[in-house]
Order: C-alpha cells, then sequence, then structure tokens
C-alpha cells in the first residue's frame, strides 16, 4: 500500500512537470494555430507513459540508488581514503550516465539522423567515461581545496579551441550530450557527493566547493564528443552498419519478443549502477546492503520506468516538438516560433524538480547571499533567451562555432569577475536546467525546424538548442552575482 501511494506520489509530481509543456502547446494549438494535429490521441497517451515511466523511474531511485549512494558517499567520506573517493566518483559518474534517459533520447536520434555513423552505444559510452573521470576529477578538487574557477576556465578555454577544429557535423550534438548528463540520475547523486565532502573535511566551504561537480560534468564530454567527432567524420570510424539494419531486423522480430530485447537493453544500461554498488558495498567496504529485497524491487522499477519512458517519448513528446516546428513553419510567422521557443523554456525550466533541490541547497548554504526564488526566475530566464537565440541560430542558418565560440567567451570573462562564492553554483545551475521531459521536446523541435526549413541539414543545424539552454543561465546568474556585489559595495562606500 506504501509504495502505491508513493508511486501516485511520483506521477503526480511527473504530471505537474507535464503541464507547462502542455499549457504552452495547448495555448499555441487553439490561439496560435487554430487547429489541433491529427495525431493529438496518439500523443497524449505518449505523454501519460512518459509520466508513468518518469514516475516509476524516480520510485525506483528512491528505493534503491538514492539512499545507497549516499550512504557511499557519507560513508567514504568518513573513511577520507583518497584513492577510494576518487574510484567511487568515477563509478558513480560513469554508471548513473550510462543510464541517463535524456542521453539515452539523444544518442538514439542522432544515430539515426547520422543514418549509423554516430554510434549510440559508443557515445553514451563516451560520455559517461568523461563523466567518471571528471567526477574523479572534482573530487579530487574538493579534498584539496583547489579554486573551481581556474579549473572552468581553462577547461572552456579548451572547450573553444576544440570546438574550432571540430566537424560542423558533431558541434551541436557534443554541446547536448554534455547538456544532458546532468540530470534526473546524475544530479541528486553528484550534488550529495560533493555538498558531503565539503561538509565533511575541515576548512571546506558546502557552497564554494560543495557545488562544482555538476558543472565539471556537462563540461569534459563537449570536449571529448567533439574528439570522437574529428575522428568520425576524418574518415576513422566505418559507418557502413547504420540503423536500417536494426530496423529490418527488428520487422522479422515478434512484438513480444521485441518488447523483451528492449527490456533487456534497459537492463544493461541500468547495470553499470547496480554492479558499481554491489562491488563498493560488498568489495571495498565489505558490509552487506541493509534492505537487499526493497534495493531490488526498486532497480526493477528503474527499468520498467526508463522503457515505459523511451516508448513514451516516442509517441508523445517527439511527435510533439516535430509537429509544433512544422505548423508553425507553415505558418510563416517566425516571430511566433521564437514566442514558443521562449515559452517553453521558461515555463518548463520554473518547473524542473533538480532546479528547486539545487535552489533550496544554495539559500541555505549561502546563509542569506542568495534568493532561491530569484535563482529560479533568473535560470527560467536564461534557459528561455538560451533557446530561443539557439531557434534564431537554425532560422538564418549560422554557424554554431560562432555562436558558442562566442557565448562561452562571454562565461569565461564574467568567471574571472563574478564573485568567487557565485561561480561553482552558477555552472551547476546551467547543467540542471534540462530535464528528462524538456531535452526530447527541445531536441525534437530543433530537428522539426531543421528539416523543414530549406537548406538546413538536420545534423549540422538540428542539434545545439540545449547547449543554450546551459550557456545563458550561467550568464544571467553570474550577472546577477556582479550586480547585487557592485549594490552591496556603493552601499558600504557611501559615509
Amino acid at each position: 500500500m506504501f509504495y502505491i501511494r508513493a508511486f501516485g506520489h511520483s506521477l503526480l509530481h511527473a504530471l505537474k512537470n507535464l503541464f507547462p509543456i502542455i499549457a504552452v502547446v495547448v495555448f499555441f494549438q487553439l490561439v496560435v494555430l487554430q487547429q489541433m494535429p491529427d495525431n493529438t490521441l496518439s500523443m497524449a497517451i505518449g505523454l501519460l507513459i512518459v509520466a508513468a515511466g518518469v514516475a516509476l523511474f524516480l520510485q525506483g531511485l528512491e528505493l534503491s540508488i538514492f539512499p545507497v549512494g549516499k550512504s557511499l558517499s557519507n560513508q567514504f567520506a568518513k573513511r577520507g581514503s583518497v584513492p577510494i573517493l576518487l574510484s567511487f566518483g568515477f563509478a558513480m559518474g560513469f554508471s548513473a550516465v550510462v543510464a541517463e534517459p535524456a542521453l539515452i533520447a539523444v544518442a538514439q536520434q542522432a544515430q539515426e539522423i547520422s543514418e549509423g555513423k554516430i554510434d549510440a552505444l559508443t557515445l553514451r559510452l563516451l560520455v559517461a567515461t568523461s563523466v567518471g573521470v571528471v567526477i574523479a576529477l572534482g573530487v579530487f578538487r574538493t579534498i584539496f581545496g583547489y579554486p573551481l574557477h581556474w579549473f572552468m576556465i581553462i577547461g572552456y578555454i579548451t572547450v573553444v579551441i576544440v570546438t574550432w577544429f571540430a566537424p560542423e557535423e558533431i558541434v551541436g550534438l557534443a554541446y547536448d550530450s554534455g547538456g544532458v548528463t546532468t540530470n534526473i540520475v546524475t544530479v541528486p547523486l553528484i550534488a550529495a557527493l560533493g555538498i558531503g565532502l565539503a561538509a565533511s573535511i575541515r576548512g571546506r566551504n558546502p557552497l564554494t566547493d560543495g557545488f562544482g561537480l555538476v558543472a565539471l560534468a556537462v563540461m569534459v564530454p563537449m570536449i571529448t564528443v567533439q574528439l570522437y567527432g574529428i575522428v568520425v567524420y576524418s574518415g576513422g570510424v566505418s559507418d557502413e552498419a547504420g540503423p536500417m539494419l536494426l530496423q529490418d531486423e527488428g520487422e522479422a522480430i515478434s512484438g513480444a519478443l521485441k518488447m523483451l530485447l528492449e527490456l533487456a537493453e534497459m537492463f544493461r544500461d541500468v547495470l553499470p549502477i547496480i554492479l558499481t554498488i554491489l562491488f563498493f558495498q560488498y568489495i571495498v567496504l565489505r558490509r552487506g546492503l541493509s534492505n537487499p529485497p526493497k534495493i531490488l524491487f526498486g532497480f526493477l522499477l528503474v527499468i520498467l520506468g526508463l522503457y515505459a519512458f523511451v516508448v513514451g517519448l516516442k509517441m508523445g513528446l517527439f511527435p510533439i516538438g516535430t509537429s509544433m516546428a512544422e505548423q508553425l513553419i507553415e505558418l510563416e510567422r517566425f516571430g511566433f516560433i521564437y514566442l514558443f521557443a521562449f515559452m517553453i523554456g521558461f515555463a518548463t525550466t520554473m518547473a524542473e524538480p533538480a532546479l528547486l533541490a539545487v535552489g533550496k541547497q544554495a539559500e541555505e548554504a549561502a546563509s542569506g547571499r542568495i534568493n532561491g526564488n530569484a535563482i529560479r526566475i533568473l535560470v527560467a530566464l536564461g534557459v528561455a533567451v538560451g533557446i530561443s537565440i539557439g531557434v534564431h541560430r537554425i532560422i538564418v542558418g549560422g554557424s554554431m562555432h560562432y555562436y558558442i565560440m562566442g557565448g562561452y567567451t562571454v562565461v569565461i570573462i564574467l568567471t574571472a569577475l563574478a564573485p568567487k562564492y557565485i561561480v561553482a553554483l552558477a555552472y551547476d545551475l546551467g547543467g540542471v536546467t534540462t530535464s528528462e521531459v524538456t531535452v526530447p521536446l527541445v531536441t525534437a523541435l530543433g530537428i522539426g525546424l531543421a528539416t523543414n526549413i530549406e537548406g538546413r541539414s538536420v545534423l549540422i543545424d538540428g542539434f545545439g538548442l540545449i547547449a543554450f539552454a546551459s550557456i545563458f543561465p550561467i550568464v544571467t546568474v553570474m550577472l546577477y552575482a556582479i550586480v547585487m556585489q557592485w549594490l552591496t559595495d556603493r552601499r558600504e562606500v557611501r559615509p
């Protein structure tokens, strides 16, 4: 009975997160377009399946991964062994990202659009390995107290340099891959690890030292995926086996067997987390799990939730984004496309649970220097402006290279100017703005626009909106901190 009530609560939570998207889409369909798409019923069912999948997934996380992961983090922080902490950071970063629903969705889209040149599993493993390495690096930084802003300045200078040499087919996808790594699975685990470490080490500040792991997890995949793209598009990887082969095989398999195979794939995605937890719990700590049946049940819910989520994406969120792009372009009034992008960005971000959680943690850690509600509004405005600029790039056909390099040049300058207490938080807020619901819709919107605007390449122009949604919240939050610091200094100077 308890599990049913908890599932109902999670389902209502998921539907609440979907509501802003539904409200914006219904407004545009009834008021602006004055028509409804032909597959409305299928989309509605898909949205319900997405909500049910997210609810099952969240419920499974609460029963299994979250309590065990937090317990392990606390135990390792108390033991204080640097090699074990670094190994644990890598393992948790890798295993959490491999199972990230939004990354799975983006990787599948990239494989289909590139006709197999970009392999979905390779992309996910590359991103997961990058996040594992960078979480270990972030743990090292927290332990020894190195300032985050130098890591971020050097890192993003590297990002900009690599972007200059990367093929245009990979740039948008690389930045989107970085943006989706910090999401429904990773943010709570990574944030708990960083803040727990900072709180347990004497001389560390939870605000300046505890935050920042999420920011590093966003940055490094941008570099590695672009390097992967340089190899792929220079002829280093064969593209003979594309998704069409998988599709032909799928047509020969019965529906029931195909469903079992897809469930087996979901189990494969979650398996790294299970193995990581078992290894560190039984081999390193040499302690048993507190409630194995409950944890096993939680993992089962995670797998079923992932499966339902992916099925719902194909039926609901992807078609909504594509359909809205097609209808708005047919209207031939691009102002409404900008308005739709802005409203979707603002509304979904204001309802983002990870942003609520991080904002609350920041308010508590900052001891009154930061207002949680002001931060939420600033981040939502940043996402809205970012997606609108990304849509503008697709419409006018500008090069992704210059937009991204320009955006991160501004970020680097602001990092050097901003008060040091806000730097880690600002980067983390840029990473938590893209939810498991927002990412598929925004991705589909970008792909839909690139498909229906003459002269645009789906692979080159379709990806990148998530990247813009991650950059501009960093800008708005840092500008806010700079202005507030300036006002405070002026008040102190006055006699």
